[in-house]
């Protein structure tokens, strides 16, 4: 059973970088051909995806968001790491980490529980 769990600051102040981890267990985050994603969800608003990272570490990225959003890995700890600079009140959501299944990429099937995250002073 693939588990994921998210980790992060619950609250961000307005121009700082959010940074959150994705502790996987129960799968190897570098078997092929999964992509793991993180995804976030705004107040009154629909999902919106943000990044992927492939199971051979290529990444990608919404581009709306690209130029403040980075994705890595670190394989010997099984995680995966999403920052996001220059935070606004708007980048307020929940986030979540997610993979995909054997549907084809960015179908995410196995989610994290998600993470609360609140920019402001």
């Amino acid at each position: 059973q693939v588990q994921l769990q998210e980790s992060g600051p619950g609250l961000v102040e307005p121009s700082a970088t959010l940074s959150l981890t994705c502790t996987v267990s129960g799968a190897s985050i570098t078997t092929r051909p999964y992509y793991w994603g993180w995804i976030r969800q705004s107040p009154g608003k629909g999902l919106e995806w943000l990044a992927a990272i492939a199971y051979n570490g290529n990444t990608d990225y919404n581009p709306s968001l690209k130029s403040r959003t980075s994705i890595s890995r670190d394989s010997s700890k099984n995680q995966f790491t999403l920052q996001l600079t220059s935070v606004t009140p708007e980048d307020t959501a929940v986030y979540y980490c997610a993979r995909d299944g054997t549907s084809g990429p960015y179908y995410w099937v196995y989610w994290g529980q998600g993470t609360q995250v609140t920019v402001s002073l």
